[in-house]
């Protein structure tokens, strides 16, 4: 059965908080507030949680969900070949709105769906999030919308979407807070170097490179490189296979972007 809990009484967030960790641990679906609007969430490591997202939403497997992650230490253990760069940009903005995409640990076992072997990883700057996610550990999450409907900016407006796909909603005011932007988070593909920004969002790309200068913006190429002239295949000859981009999670809300990959250098950035 489907609970609210009204997270601005000590005594119903507490309760809130409980019981949506243990729907988490029985693969259930809940909804929290984030520092940008409410995400639909799932344990991240269990298939049968995030086809339930994936569902509740609408959404195929070709969009994965970013995820969600308590602190800053969690990097290593969901990520491997982090770039002493994209360290220095999540020591920098998280928490936060930054999206990191990175290879994923290949030991791990999970399946967010069609990711291409990387992950996008978030440190969300919102108290009851943290909370939830320190009870559970990471998290897949995705704006709690059917696809194609209006962000939620409440748990209110997602259980109007979602209603019976989710076992907890927990309330905690308008998303984004007031005086606060509705930006999503800029999103870093960091499984190459240089950096580059896959969509610009609530961290500019000045405030980038005053931490890491070289980082490229969306469309952008390195100093000193130009587009490759495409060259003529010999007669009768098939082009060679090219390797498959990694995937770019899908949603405004918790740091996605719908259906794109993460574009090599010669590619036009992925737009909303």
């Amino acid at each position: 059965m489907t609970t609210s809990y009204d997270c601005a009484d000590a005594e119903q967030r507490a309760a809130g908080l409980e019981h949506a960790q243990r729907a988490i641990r029985e693969h259930k679906c809940v909804v929290l507030p984030t520092d940008t609007v409410y995400g639909i969430g799932a344990d991240a490591f269990s298939p049968q949680a995030v086809t339930l997202l994936l569902a509740a939403k609408g959404r195929s497997r070709q969009m994965p969900p970013p995820v969600l992650i308590p602190r800053l230490n969690a990097l290593d253990g969901l990520a491997t070949d982090v770039p002493a760069e994209a360290r220095r940009l999540a020591e920098a903005f998280w928490p936060g709105g930054l999206t990191l995409i990175l290879h994923a640990q290949p030991s791990l076992d999970w399946d967010l769906g069609e990711t291409k072997g990387t992950v996008a990883l978030r440190l969300p700057d919102d108290d009851v999030a943290q909370d939830l996610l320190t009870l559970t550990g990471p998290l897949a999450v995705s704006s709690a919308n059917r696809t194609g409907q209006a962000a939620a900016q409440s748990a209110a407006d997602a259980e109007a979407q979602l209603a019976e796909s989710v076992e907890v909603y927990l309330e905690a005011g308008h998303r984004p807070v007031e005086g606060n932007g509705a930006e999503p988070s800029t999103i870093i593909d960091a499984t190459a170097l240089p950096l580059r920004v896959v969509r610009q969002g609530a961290i500019s790309l000045e405030r980038l490179r005053e931490v890491v200068p070289d980082v490229l913006g969306a469309g952008e190429q390195p100093a000193g490189e130009t587009e490759p002239a495409a060259e003529a295949e010999p007669a009768g000859e098939q082009p060679a296979a090219e390797a498959e981009p990694a995937a770019v999670p899908a949603d405004a809300a918790t740091g996605e972007t719908p259906g794109h990959t993460v574009p090599t250098a010669s590619d036009d950035p992925p737009r909303n």
